[in-house]
């Protein structure tokens, strides 16, 4: 859901011949048109439309799609946090009762199953396999056979040439003995940098690498490698093997067979509760963070400015007839559900 800001409405002054009605804007509205509803008018206060308008600026786009993104990431966490502990008591219940199989379990973890493997699209985009939350896009971590950083100091001076994607999209990476490992990641990411692919070193000290989960099936299909014989053959570009990091939570590999296989799986369900409700956790700290770029992006003078809009709101609808109910549907314009949570999200 998103807070769009749209453009200035344009509205007819009420009265006015279709020949030279007047258009006048949303924000002049705002303040005079709830006047033209009172017997007496109500002046602004003095700048109040100027910072109003600037106020209104500042719900940019890159404010919306961050929240936007977290509150999708949090439908789709609590979702799967509810589907989750249903499931945890219904396999304690099993164990405890030692009832025969009925297909509720199998149906439950089908399930959550599904929903799982629609985790990209349903969180918009904004988590991955490792619940790592971001408004930026989300990656795919990976390791590619033998680009380990032990076979990488060994051995004399090397040229590797990598390809991603196929054609004449050819990298080349040079190893040379005495290179850090620092070093040797910054080459391999300098290198493939241009083909989406980033290289870094992993909090275990291991040389790994990246890429938008959107290009993971096209980089692990068509990434090849040719070297002078030292660390990769020489000759064609072979294709090399790149595997993809565990994902976080794994119902595919969750059994209800037996008793045996139950156990194990309600234990794999508790651990995947503690980790989505940890990712919860992270992105309401995140909807935290962009609240406190709204409320900074916000002049203080717009708050004055939009306590003036109420008021004179209010003193319009007291007044019965037509221009009470104009000021009513003219407000209510283009709201809708979603607005009006996601606003209220924000308090």
């Amino acid at each position: 859901m998103q807070i769009t800001s749209t453009a200035t409405p344009q509205v007819i002054v009420p009265g006015a011949h279709a020949g030279n009605a007047t258009a006048v804007d949303g924000t002049s509205l705002g303040l005079n048109g709830e006047n033209a509803a009172t017997a007496t008018p109500v002046t602004p206060t003095p700048n109040s439309a100027a910072p109003l308008r600037r106020g209104l600026n500042n719900w940019d786009q890159p404010l919306q799609g961050d929240i936007s993104g977290a509150q999708q990431a949090l439908d789709f966490l609590e979702q799967s946090a509810a589907q989750l502990r249903n499931l945890k008591a219904d396999l304690s219940a099993r164990l405890a009762n030692r009832q025969r199989a009925d297909g509720t379990l199998e149906a439950r973890v089908r399930q959550f199953s599904n929903s799982w493997r629609n985790r990209t699209t349903a969180s918009g985009g904004t988590l991955d396999a490792r619940l790592k939350f971001s408004n930026k896009g989300t990656n795919t971590t990976f390791t590619v056979r033998g680009m380990n950083l032990a076979n990488l100091r060994n051995g004399g001076r090397e040229v590797l040439a990598i390809s991603i994607g196929g054609g004449q999209n050819v990298r080349s990476v040079v190893i040379e003995p005495g290179l850090s490992d620092a070093q040797i990641a910054q080459r391999f990411d300098e290198a493939l940098a241009p083909s989406g692919v980033r290289a870094g070193i992993s909090d275990d000290g291991q040389l790994e690498f990246s890429t938008a989960e959107s290009q993971w099936a096209n980089v692990r299909d068509t990434i090849a490698v040719q070297g002078s014989g030292i660390r990769f053959p020489t000759g064609q570009l072979n294709r090399v093997k790149a595997e993809a990091e565990a994902p976080e939570v794994d119902p595919d590999s969750w059994n209800t067979s037996d008793l045996e296989s139950i156990r194990s799986t309600l234990q794999q369900v508790v651990q995947a509760l503690a980790k989505v409700e940890a990712s919860i956790a992270s992105v309401h700290q995140a909807l935290m963070q962009v609240t406190a770029r709204v409320q900074n992006a916000a002049p203080a003078a717009t708050k004055s400015g939009m306590d003036q809009v109420a008021q004179n709101f209010v003193s319009t609808t007291k007044q019965p007839g037509y221009q009470s109910l104009l000021s009513i549907t003219s407000a209510l314009a283009g709201i809708s559900r979603e607005r009006v949570v996601s606003l209220l999200s924000l308090r």
